[in-house]
């Protein structure tokens, strides 16, 4: 016994039809001729009777198989079928359901007729050659147009029953064309241009039906579409609204093919060819409007939505979509929301491991950095890539000591921020190659010194490529030679200890740093440009030392270094939770310093300085206090040649304990 019947010969139908027998759902389709069910295959789950059934017929057959339901997912145009099945189940006491077809995107430039015989008096006043795409079954009516013979090429099926038909109206050689659908805007365009076409008739066949297509192409061409209104006002529900129900009622789940496509930079243009078809073929599309809007097609679902738990939590609670596109801004391993949404679809109910999960299917597409390198005619394999969209990024820094910088911006003002710091930092000489609304019709690439764009106002969809001549590589350790500090009076960690007590930092790009009592910054800036994706605050009490960091942070464009003027702990208490910190002064504030530390962050690696006992006193103080897990202390001693006449002397300097602690067992 059939658990289903579906009317079928559409693809709606055929689409019901093997979502039911694939989730082992026994359903009967009926077709109207061998031709509808060459898209169906039989199995166990699904049957298939060919042959146009009368309406007693209809009733003969629900009353045979008792189904538990019946589609009606017949031809939008097919009004006396649906009525035929409609009462069929109306006497026999089946329940019914129509499964109706997506309509098409309506245009301003066509023409709507309510009927066959409207369309005609409307062709009646023009003038120039037709494309007839609805079929055979009404071509006989078209006889009727004045010149019809020389004016209409009629479209229709390649069966030798429907072409015998045809030349029986009149329709022969170039102007009766045998085809099989589907057929793509550029096909329809081409039959447009071969017979110089001036309008094309259509019915509002939807998606499935190849509409929009022929809209698109007609338009393209500068045809007219003459657009047949269907002929019932139905209610009913989608294919995907079917699936939805159907799951709901017998209990299964889906499991949806989900992809996450990279659609290049946003316009149809730098969407690839697998992009495109996956962009086609989904039930839904799903991303921020922008990126949406650029693959959806007419009649498709579409969520606007770029959050990743929330588009794993909407595809987990609509189970009628079994084909999913979600929209990701140019390619997926690039700045991508892509790493996100893998580790939420794998959470899901069907996956348990954070992996690409048996169900999801990544698309790359073109990158940013790989279109404007392009464009500008400049390699970007030996750029340094960043993004300074959102993150924390030391951009002149990387400008510094590179000649070639990459970067994704943000907001309409970031390159003019960005040349402003280029000057604070005298690299006002740079070029600036600036590329907004990258692909679309309003493209813009252009280059400039930075020095000339202080006060450019540009557009947020934006990228810019640093090109600096002069750009020097920075040392890949620490270890900056004192000299090149600017000095005063105010106190320096000299050279060796400041190597030292860096590594006992550990510090990582993205650390968040503290120099306690920073002097003229020679730790702060060592730690600015090995943390070059975090943050380093110098905090100084003294004028005179606050003056000398921000000389230092300008010479080694430390962009990342704000200075803190204030003693600590008082002007610690604002700042972010650091990872690490380092105390070259602490004013007799240790203990108050360290605890406030740990209440930031209890994980906080510290290394202290100390030269004198008092100092040293204190920090063995709060080693007792906290019990930390790793606590390290060294002495160090070093000495510098210094040249006496001819010879050289070893002048030593003060000893140093450089004191590191982290992780405490107790507060």
């Amino acid at each position: 016994m059939s658990e289903i019947i579906v009317f079928a010969g559409t693809t709606e139908g055929c689409d019901v039809s093997c979502f039911l027998a694939k989730h082992q759902i026994h359903v009967l389709a009926c077709v109207a001729t061998d031709y509808g069910s060459k898209s169906l295959k039989e199995n166990e789950y699904l049957k298939i009777h060919a042959g146009r059934l009368t309406e007693p017929e209809m009733e003969e057959l629900l009353r045979e198989k008792q189904p538990e339901m019946v589609l009606d997912a017949t031809h939008p145009y097919a009004a006396e079928v649906t009525e035929n099945i409609r009462t069929a189940c109306e006497n026999t006491g089946f329940a019914y359901k129509r499964v109706l077809r997506e309509s098409g995107s309506h245009q301003d430039q066509a023409v709507y007729v309510p009927d066959t015989q409207a369309a005609i008096e409307f062709l009646e006043g023009t003038k120039g050659n037709i494309l007839l795409t609805t079929g055979s079954k009404e071509l006989g009516k078209y006889t009727a147009l004045s010149g019809a013979g020389e004016r209409i090429y009629a479209r229709v099926l390649s069966l030798p029953s429907v072409m015998e038909t045809c030349k029986g109206y009149g329709f022969e050689g170039k102007h009766l064309i045998g085809m099989q659908g589907p057929f793509s805007m550029e096909l329809n365009a081409a039959m447009l241009r071969q017979f110089d076409c001036k309008y094309l008739v259509t019915k509002d066949t939807g998606r499935a039906g190849g509409f929009q297509e022929k809209i698109d192409a007609a338009l393209s061409c500068g045809a007219i579409p003459v657009i047949i209104g269907r002929p019932l006002k139905e209610e009913g529900l989608s294919v995907a609204e079917c699936r939805h129900m159907l799951a709901e009622h017998f209990g299964f789940d889906v499991k949806p093919h989900i992809t996450l496509l990279g659609i290049g930079m946003g316009s149809e243009e730098t969407l690839t060819i697998q992009g495109k078809k996956a962009a086609q073929a989904a039930d839904l599309v799903v991303g921020a409007k922008r990126m949406a809007d650029a693959i959806r097609e007419p009649g498709q679902a579409v969520v606007y939505e770029y959050r990743s738990d929330a588009i794993a939590e909407y595809i987990r609670n609509h189970p009628e979509y079994e084909n999913i596109v979600i929209a990701l801004s140019g390619d997926v391993g690039f700045y991508s929301g892509a790493r996100k949404l893998l580790t939420a679809l794998s959470t899901s109910k069907w996956n348990t491991a954070i992996q690409i999960p048996d169900n999801v299917e990544v698309i790359c597409g073109i990158s940013s950095v790989v279109y404007f390198m392009s464009k500008i005619g400049l390699s970007w394999d030996d750029a340094r890539i960043t993004s300074a969209h959102g993150k924390n990024c030391n951009l002149i820094s990387m400008i510094r000591h590179n000649q070639k910088v990459f970067s994704i911006l943000g907001t309409g003002t970031a390159v003019a921020e960005l040349a402003r710091k280029l000057v604070k930092y005298h690299m006002g000489e740079v070029l600036l190659y600036v590329g907004e609304n990258l692909s679309y019709s309003d493209e813009r690439i252009f280059v400039k010194k930075a020095e000339e764009l202080t006060d450019y106002e540009g557009q947020p969809l934006s990228v810019v490529c640093a090109f600096h001549e002069n750009g020097a590589a920075a040392l890949s350790t620490h270890g900056i030679p004192d000299e090149e500090f600017i000095r005063g009076k105010a106190p320096m960690t000299k050279e060796e200890v400041r190597s030292v007590s860096l590594s006992k930092l550990r510090l990582t790009e993205n650390s968040i740093c503290y120099d306690v009592g920073a002097g003229t910054g020679s730790v702060s800036v060592e730690m600015a440009l090995r943390a070059d994706q975090g943050q380093v605050f110098a905090i100084e009490k003294k004028d005179e030392a606050a003056l000398l960091l921000e000389e230092n942070k300008q010479k080694f464009a430390a962009d990342n270094l704000e200075i803190i003027k204030g003693e600590a702990p008082e002007a610690l208490k604002d700042l972010p939770a650091p990872t690490h910190a380092f105390i070259g002064g602490s004013s007799g504030n240790l203990k108050e310093i360290v605890a406030l530390l740990l209440e930031k962050n209890p994980g906080v690696r510290i290394v202290i300085n100390c030269i004198t006992l008092e100092t040293i006193s204190e920090a063995l103080e709060v080693f007792k206090t906290y019990d930390f897990q790793e606590r390290e202390v060294v002495q160090l001693a070093a000495a510098r040649s210094k040249e006496i006449g001819r010879y050289h002397l070893m002048m030593g300097e003060n000893p140093i304990y450089i004191i590191t602690c982290q992780n405490p067992e107790k507060r």
